[in-house]
This record gives structure tokens, C-alpha cells and sequence, in this order.
């Protein structure tokens, strides 16, 4: 596996981060570059990027399947048996062109091929701009358990270029909204105040905003790289929201949440527990909930999913000992980490998000 560095991936953007990848592979001796696109990515995005590539290295596309459905250890493995067929060795690259799932799945796959390759994240959605392309998390889901496998191991950079969001639909501009969201509950009332105000999503007026969101998050994981303390804060609305977001995923009569929608539910869950157990202000909870209900659609759940979410709950990746442990909320701008909370206490919030 390639040694996890503790510092962490330069970002660039737009027009200065192509002329950062363009030296970046003049000064580096890459045998071949693999370009990693989904569908989507490879009818919608490469044609740009690789108008923009100034490189003499040989270029191979590797597409998946799109979908969170396909970010598993099946796909890594087709993926892989490219990379062998198309004679890749320890000085290949692999460029990850896409979402979350493009960046996650492609972060793993180079990490773990002949114990680790070079790897590029180039992300197309907001969510991935915002979330997924920084830190330098990896990995894949086990069945309908998200992220159960990966390591943390950073890119050589990644470049966010918000012109990739102009053919994205509207509700995946919203699912990452989710994430810019989070990042305002967690760090700074004010920028939270900034965020939830947001009613264009045209890529132009998000410029800034994907700036100060990123920055936000990679304050956070310069601290705490692997996850130890602080970073877990990054998880907040993500240990209801996940399980909700798994129990669907595979639900044959139930309608599929992209994450940021099933992170904006996890969120009212967990800022109304934050309530219960942590003193977060009640006019404040309300206000929140309002906000992301009048955002995203709101969906029902009945005893027996929410006994199942419940169940999921115990694969989260922050749990120890057994304990489910959730990142909670004194204030906006307050988290506070390793909270035990009941299951009588998490029904109770599954039934406020339901009749409010």
C-alpha cells in the first residue's frame, strides 16, 4: 500500500489548477496515465478535460458503471484487470474524473494496485468538490454498508474546476449542498447563515462558496489526518444519515437517496438530539429544520424502518468498543464528539422529523 502522507494534497482551481496538472506531469516521469470517468463523466466531462491535458505520456479511459450501487470491491476488480491488461506498472497515474463515488473508488483501486500508485482527484459534483476529493479518504461499500473498506492516503492534487457542474441535475447540486450545510453547523455560525441562504446554485456563485467550504474541511483534517479526534466532526449528521442512506440503497420497494439527501435528514436527527442531550438552542433547531426541509424533499419512515436504520447504525465507522458514537452539536459552530446516545432517544428524533 502506498505510505499514507500526514500532509495533505494541494487544491487548485479552475485555470491555474490545469497549468498545476499540465507541470505537474512535465516534471514527473509517468509511464502511462488512466483516466477513470463513470458514464456520466465520460459523455459529460472528458472531452473537456482532455481538451485542457498537455502531455506527450501515452492516455487510456477506464469507465465504470455510475452509481453508489457500483462503488464496491466487484467494480475495484474490474478495474484492476484494465489497469493489468493495459500493462500498467509503479509509474503509471491514475486521474479520477467524477463524483464521490469516481474519486472514493479511484483513490482505493491505486492505493492498493502493485502496493500503490500515483493518483489525481479531478471532482464533478459539488459534492465531490466540496467533500469527497479532500482528506484524503478512500474506499468502497461492503454489500450496503458504506465505506467499510479503504484506506487514507492523499492525491498528488486535485483540481476543482466548477465548470464541470454546468450539466449537472438540480438535485445533485443539492446533495452537495447537504455537505456545504454541515460544514456551517459544525464550524461557523456565520458561514452557516451564508449557506442556508443560498437560493441560486448556478456554478458561477458557488465559486467562492466551494473555496470556503474546502477550507473548512482541510483545517479540520490538517489537524487530525487519520481520524482520531477532531475530524469526526466532519461526520456530523453522516451516523443517521448513512444508515439511512445504506437501508435504502437496497430496499426493493423504496426509492434511493443520493447521500447529501439522506445527510440533510441526518442532520434534523441529529441537531434535534443535540437538543435533547447537549443544550443546542430549540428556536436554533427549528430554524434549521426548516431550512433543510424547505430544501430537500421530506420522506416517511415507518416502526420498522426505523428499527432497521437503527440496526445499521452499529457498522458506522466511528463506533468503538461496540458503542455507537455520534458527533452532536452545544451550538452552530459547537460539535462536540463521542456522543452515546439512546435508541429510545433516536426513535424520538426519527418521530420529530416526521411531524415537523
Amino acid at each position: 500500500m502506498k505510505e499514507s502522507k500526514a500532509d495533505l494534497n494541494p487544491v487548485y482551481y479552475a485555470e491555474n489548477g490545469y497549468k498545476k496538472l499540465n507541470d505537474f506531469l512535465k516534471e514527473t516521469n509517468h509511464s502511462k496515465i488512466f483516466v477513470l470517468v463513470d458514464a456520466n463523466t465520460h459523455i459529460h466531462c472528458l472531452s473537456k478535460f482532455l481538451s485542457r491535458l498537455e502531455t506527450s505520456h501515452p492516455i487510456e479511459v477506464i469507465e465504470i458503471d455510475a452509481g453508489e450501487e457500483f462503488k464496491n470491491l466487484e467494480t475495484c476488480e474490474g478495474v484492476w484487470n484494465a489497469l493489468s491488461e493495459l500493462e500498467a506498472d509503479r509509474k503509471a497515474l491514475i486521474i479520477n474524473l467524477g463524483g464521490g463515488v469516481v474519486t472514493d473508488l479511484g483513490g482505493f483501486v491505486a492505493s492498493a494496485f502493485k502496493r500503490g500508485i500515483a493518483f489525481v482527484n479531478i471532482p464533478t459534483t459539488l459534492l465531490s468538490m466540496v467533500d469527497a476529493s479532500v482528506g484524503g479518504k478512500t474506499g468502497v461499500d461492503l454489500g450496503n454498508l458504506k465505506n467499510q473498506i479503504g484506506f487514507i492516503v492523499q492525491p498528488e492534487m486535485v483540481l476543482i474546476d466548477s465548470a464541470y457542474l454546468e450539466t449537472l441535475p438540480t438535485v445533485e447540486m443539492r446533495s452537495g449542498l447537504a455537505e456545504i450545510l454541515k460544514h456551517g453547523l459544525i464550524a461557523d455560525e456565520n458561514y452557516w447563515e451564508k449557506v442556508s441562504a443560498l437560493k441560486d446554485l448556478l456554478p458561477e456563485a458557488l465559486d467562492t462558496i466551494i473555496k470556503e467550504s474546502v477550507e473548512i474541511k482541510k483545517k479540520v483534517v490538517q489537524k487530525d489526518p487519520y481520524e482520531r479526534n477532531i475530524r469526526k466532526t466532519l461526520n456530523y449528521g453522516h451516523t443517521l444519515g448513512h444508515a439511512i442512506e445504506s437501508y435504502l440503497l437496497t430496499h426493493p420497494e423504496r426509492e434511493k437517496l443520493l447521500h447529501g439527501e439522506a445527510i440533510a435528514i441526518g442532520m434534523i436527527l441529529e441537531t434535534y438530539i443535540s437538543a435533547k442531550t447537549q443544550g443546542f438552542p430549540e428556536e436554533k433547531l427549528k430554524r434549521i429544520s426548516a431550512i433543510i426541509k424547505d430544501m430537500y424533499q421530506s420522506h416517511l419512515f415507518s416502526e420498522n424502518d426505523i428499527e432497521k436504520i437503527q440496526q445499521l447504525m452499529k457498522y458506522d465507522k466511528k463506533n468503538e468498543h461496540g458503542k455507537i458514537q455520534f458527533v452532536l452539536l452545544k451550538d452552530i459552530g459547537e460539535p462536540v464528539i463521542d456522543c452515546q446516545v439512546s435508541e429510545e432517544l433516536v426513535k424520538e428524533s426519527f418521530h420529530y422529523y416526521l411531524n415537523n
